[in-house]
């Protein structure tokens, strides 16, 4: 143990993830992608590999630099995958038993997502569709050597851009209907609409797909946040909706039986705070039925990290008998998976607690195989032979990261809960530094979640981890407004943006300083992103008892906010309670920029140059209003970052941005 050393940023080169794990059909092993920074550490590269569960033998599967998206045929015999060349994913199959992989789709803006039909006959596959009609094909050009002439974009809808895929390219997602004897790409939707989830019907003679579709006649249909589910012949025709108005449905699975379908959503009735329930709805014009009305949990994942990004997390997954549903529970710190019985009489959780399960599968003899992470682990792969008993533990699977356990020493958070002034029931964590010495006193550092509809809980931190190696503590809690702890309290930040969730925090670093003696009262830092950075920017505008302070793709402007972020029309408007015209003494009031006359605290500002969600200009106003004061700050620009960064950025200015982090601290604290 002595010999392990603390965690660097660069550690992050090593690290490897895991996910996916996809059961083969005939039994005895699975697949699952494996992913970590390439060696020019400019980006992530990615396979496929087989394990097989009794030998637990693990080996390569695929080749490519960029596999992923496995998914067996119902038979077993093939394995469809998508894998990534030029920038762009296609679909590719190999035989079980491997060889050399064939790409069998060629759509011309590639492949985001696919599943078999029951008979494995056809692959459906969504790709992105041009809606200008100015693209003859969907399917890749040939050679055009022809120079191009830079065009100029109209915009006629509210939403034009998005954080993940930029300015909007007039394209639609649709699917398309791939053989894999032939590989002719059929469209099965199309119009100007974009299709989410989709399943195919257990007798592969109907699909289903979430989406909100305009009526006839209908123009700019994006101010609802609401959307359905439709029914269609497995070639797109007859389209029915199923679900009545005023729900958004995130995830959906059939029923073995075919006579309904499982879905997430949300009734909306506390806006953008609402929690994920589930319901499920009768194909042949069933009411929609919520399974989960007695439990006032997120059935969903909801967990910070900065591990993962934009990885699809298991939806919900009926018994192989029909008779009850899996979904994931984001629950005071954790995620778990809890089982309904289809028919309402029951529900339970079925894995431990202060985990964060982000996959899952269930095996043929009713084992469950899940993706894993801990507070000492990014995640690994692990097998529930006996799911429904507790004290029976799971067999790990795969070790994906040995050199955090033999290599580095990683510092246990430890969890605590204490009381708010006004009553609510918060909970925290603090992580000691290594090498503490007694007696001696630890500067500390507070670390505010994003959202704010998120939640700190037992899953690996990296940053966290960091500052703990280079001599801090550090204290991170769920303020209210965060997932994990019923609906009234992921709402009661609405409309309070620096009210309650603002005494929450600082009533944390009291609790922590009452209980930890060795916190240096003088030598605290705050830190956090997004709805974290709006709140560290709030911080140092109303309180000097902190030393340093990293604001990281915050919002400093309300107002501005409005009219530049993705999200910031409706999001302003849910969450604040106004717009920027008829409400701009509220939206000013609830700025940070507002107090920026009382900042006098060292503020380091870091933000993506490509953030859409947190546009760069609410760093740049901060920071000019801040250099005309002459205070002490800086503002770091990461060129090519999105609001993703820190997550699922450029792994270099992944590293760049936590040694700038542990940098500030060192030179303020």
């Amino acid at each position: 143990m002595m010999s392990q050393r603390g965690i660097t940023s660069e550690d992050l080169y090593q690290i490897t993830w895991v996910n996916d794990p996809t059961p083969s059909p005939q039994g005895g092993q699975l697949v699952y992608v494996s992913r970590k920074t390439n060696e020019a550490r400019d980006g992530y590269c990615s396979h496929l590999r087989l394990l097989h569960l009794g030998s637990q033998k693990d080996r390569p599967f695929t080749s490519g630099e960029k596999d992923h998206s496995p998914a067996w045929s119902p038979d077993g015999s093939q394995l469809a995958f998508l894998r990534e060349v030029d920038g762009k994913s296609q679909v590719w199959i190999i035989a079980s038993d491997g060889g050399e992989a064939q790409q069998i789709s060629h759509l011309k803006h590639g492949v985001s997502s696919l599943l078999w039909s029951p008979d494995g006959h056809t692959i459906l596959a969504k790709s992105s569709v041009d809606m200008s009609g100015n693209e003859e094909s969907e399917h890749t050009d040939p050679i055009d050597d022809k120079p191009k002439l830079l065009q100029e974009h109209v915009v006629d809808r509210i939403r034009m851009k998005s954080d993940a895929s930029g300015l909007w390219n007039g394209r639609r997602s649709h699917l398309f209907a791939l053989a894999p004897i032939d590989a002719e790409a059929i469209p099965v939707t199309t119009g100007h609409y974009d299709v989410g989830d989709y399943a195919w019907s257990p007798d592969g003679t109907s699909i289903a797909w979430i989406a909100q579709m305009p009526e006839e006649g209908e123009d700019h249909h994006d101010y609802t946040l609401t959307n359905h589910v439709y029914l269609a012949k497995a070639d797109g025709s007859d389209v029915q909706q199923l679900t009545p108005e005023g729900y958004t449905f995130s995830r959906m699975a059939f029923a073995p039986d075919g006579q309904s379908i499982a879905l997430l959503a949300s009734d909306r009735s506390y806006g953008n705070a609402t929690l994920v329930k589930l319901y499920t709805l009768q194909i042949s014009g069933g009411e929609l039925v919520c399974l989960s009305t007695d439990w006032d949990v997120q059935l969903n994942h909801s967990i910070v990290g900065d591990m993962r990004s934009h990885l699809t997390t298991t939806g919900p997954v009926f018994s192989r008998d029909g008779s009850s549903i899996f979904c994931l529970a984001t629950i005071h710190g954790s995620v778990r998976i809890a089982k309904f019985a289809r028919d309402g009489s029951s529900a339970n959780y079925i894995w431990p607690n202060e985990r964060e399960i982000y996959q899952f599968a269930e095996l043929e003899n009713g084992q469950i195989v899940a993706a894993v992470a801990d507070t000492l682990n990014p995640g690994d792969l692990y097998i529930y032979e006996q799911p429904e008993d507790p004290e029976v533990e799971p067999i790990q699977l795969t070790r994906s990261n040995p050199q955090l356990e033999d290599e580095i020493h990683l510092s246990t958070p430890e969890t605590f809960w204490f009381n708010s002034s006004d009553g609510l029931r918060l909970q925290g964590w603090i992580i000691k530094p290594h090498g503490m010495v007694d007696g001696v006193k630890i500067p500390t550092i507070l670390e505010i979640h994003g959202g704010p509809h998120m939640m700190y809980g037992f899953t690996f931190m990296h940053e966290f981890q960091i500052l703990a190696a280079q001599g801090y503590a550090v204290v991170y809690i769920n303020p209210r407004g965060g997932l994990g702890y019923g609906q009234q309290f992921v709402d009661a930040c609405r409309g309070d943006y620096g009210g309650g969730d603002y005494r929450d925090l600082m009533e944390s670093v009291d609790y922590a300083l009452s209980q930890y003696e060795f916190i240096d009262e003088s030598r605290l830092g705050v830190t956090g992103g997004s709805y974290g950075g709006f709140m560290t920017n709030w911080i140092v505008g109303h309180t000097d008892r902190f030393k340093a302070a990293v604001t990281q793709r915050s919002i400093s402007n309300w107002l501005s906010f409005y009219g530049v972020s993705d999200i910031g029309y409706f999001f302003t408007e849910d969450q604040i309670g106004g717009n920027a015209w008829d409400d701009t003494e509220k939206l000013w009031k609830h700025s940070p920029l507002a107090y920026v006359g009382n900042v006098s605290t060292p503020l380091l500002i870091l933000h993506g140059e490509q953030d859409l969600r947190c546009p760069i200009e609410q760093a740049e106003q901060l920071f000019i209003a801040l250099k005309r004061r002459k205070q002490t700050t800086r503002l770091v620009r990461f060129p090519g970052a999105n609001h993703e960064l820190s997550r699922g950025g450029h792994p270099h200015l992944r590293v760049r941005r936590l040694e700038h982090i542990a940098g500030w601290f060192n030179e303020y604290l």
